[in-house]
């Protein structure tokens, strides 16, 4: 017998696969409607089995083998991002949170995804909407689950960092304003192609008011057919395709809106190509949404320090900078790292290549590194893709790699942690990689 909603009709019945943090915001929020809710996960402890059990004992859970055989039974399926389901499901069934979000969302939304950059714009156009005097809430694939925002008094906007996986299942969503950073290969695990991953980005483009792109990034000037004409940003002088650009004075660059000079590179917390980009790019968000770029706005953005993991100065010592770019979870990632040093570079990379290719970086490598440590289960790959002429070591570990480092570096040489490979086959997480580094060095080279 179907359970019975208080209007008399059958409760819609819905899964939910995947019961970590964004599973179980989708727990959380549905559990306060009329609906019978089955949640399924491939782990036989997944992360919030407790708290379910404890909060929401109604909830039937299934772990291990997914029968996926019977989803035909569900009214809706609510997928966690990144899980890979079999071609043989029913898609138009298929949701994700963001998708549950945006049905109810009631404040404008912006929306940021790309391979490399998503978390640092996202925080810095909340920052720069406060200084505007804006309410802002943000989350998504950074920080809080989108749901979870709901709870909260409805703001003036809402910013969300978007990810590949989450704009697979999203139809709903419409944005006032939405950027593509740049395009590099990730996720190739589960997308296969470099294609098919930038049609997955892409979509975050089919309901919106205002598209922005960057305009150096190849992938994005030949792939990007919008729905409307693109605002254009990049390292150039703007122009018809690029609105917000560079301009060159003295040896100095400026940042720039068409004529006007929003502030010099000089005056930024944070100098180099990457992090101009990440200031053009939410610069144009905020502009898109139709928030001035007042002086105090502008400044929010040249506050902006950064992120934990992302290129964090652990230390300098013994004349030699320690760098923590555990957050470099690509291939992508790793060489916007690289371009921002000027000084020589011992670089410790490796952990799980997620089917990337690493050919670009190999050469990169070649110009600007002097010594390269490898670690972690796809080690091999990355050295595949060196110079036979490359200087390169192999750690069993990161503390040994770290050590390894100790002793190569020079004074007045950068040593990078930055993977350009996931954290799994070692840590629970970038978060945690970049933490042990931090612990690592504090204790090996610090003392």
């Amino acid at each position: 017998m179907f359970a019975l909603s208080q209007n008399h009709e059958p409760m819609k019945s819905i899964l939910v696969i995947g019961l970590g943090i964004s599973g179980y915001s989708v727990i959380r929020y549905l559990a306060k409607q009329p609906v019978r809710l089955t949640v399924a996960d491939t782990r036989e402890i997944p992360p919030y089995l407790h708290s379910l059990k404890e909060h929401y004992p109604a909830v039937n859970l299934i772990t291990g083998r997914i029968p996926f055989e019977e989803f035909e039974q569900f009214d809706e399926i609510i997928t966690s991002p990144g899980i890979e389901l079999p071609e043989s499901i029913n898609f138009g069934k298929l949701v994700g949170d963001i998708e549950l979000f945006a049905r109810a969302a009631q404040a404008p939304m912006i929306g940021i995804t790309g391979s490399n950059g998503k978390s640092t714009v996202t925080m810095m156009v909340r920052d720069m909407l406060i200084a505007a005097g804006q309410r802002v809430a943000m989350g998504g694939n950074f920080g809080i689950p989108a749901l979870d925002l709901l709870e909260e008094e409805s703001p003036d906007f809402y910013v969300l960092e978007l990810s590949s996986f989450q704009l697979e299942t999203v139809h709903s969503l419409n944005l006032v304003a939405a950027a593509i950073l740049n395009i590099s290969e990730d996720h190739l695990d589960r997308h296969k192609t470099i294609q098919a991953y930038t049609e997955a980005k892409l979509k975050i483009f089919q309901n919106v008011d205002q598209a922005i792109i960057n305009r150096d990034d190849d992938h994005l000037r030949k792939e990007y057919i919008g729905p409307v004409t693109a605002i254009g940003f990049g390292l150039q002088l703007p122009g018809q395709n690029c609105e917000f650009g560079i301009l060159e004075q003295n040896g100095i660059r400026i940042l720039v809106h068409g004529d006007r000079q929003l502030i010099r590179e000089d005056q930024l917390s944070i100098q180099g190509d990457s992090h101009v980009l990440n200031i053009l790019a939410g610069m144009a968000l905020v502009y898109a949404a139709g928030v001035q770029l007042t002086d105090s706005v502008v400044q929010a953005a040249a506050n902006f320090k950064g992120l934990p993991h992302r290129c964090q100065l652990v230390g300098e010592y013994h004349g030699i900078q320690w760098i923590n770019d555990s957050k470099a979870t690509n291939p992508g990632a790793t060489k916007a790292a690289i371009f921002n040093f000027k000084q020589p570079i011992i670089l410790i990379a490796g952990g799980q290549a997620k089917g990337a290719n690493f050919k670009d970086l190999g050469l990169l490598i070649k110009q600007k590194v002097r010594h390269v440590i490898l670690i972690g289960e796809d080690a091999n790959v990355i050295e595949a893709a060196l110079s036979h002429d490359t200087k390169r070591s192999n750690a069993n570990s990161l503390k040994q790699a770290v050590e390894m480092a100790s002793m190569l570096a020079n004074p007045g040489e950068v040593v990078l942690f930055s993977p350009a490979c996931a954290s799994y086959d070692m840590f629970e997480n970038y978060i945690h990689r970049g933490e042990c580094f931090v612990e690592i060095v504090s204790q090996c080279v610090r003392s």
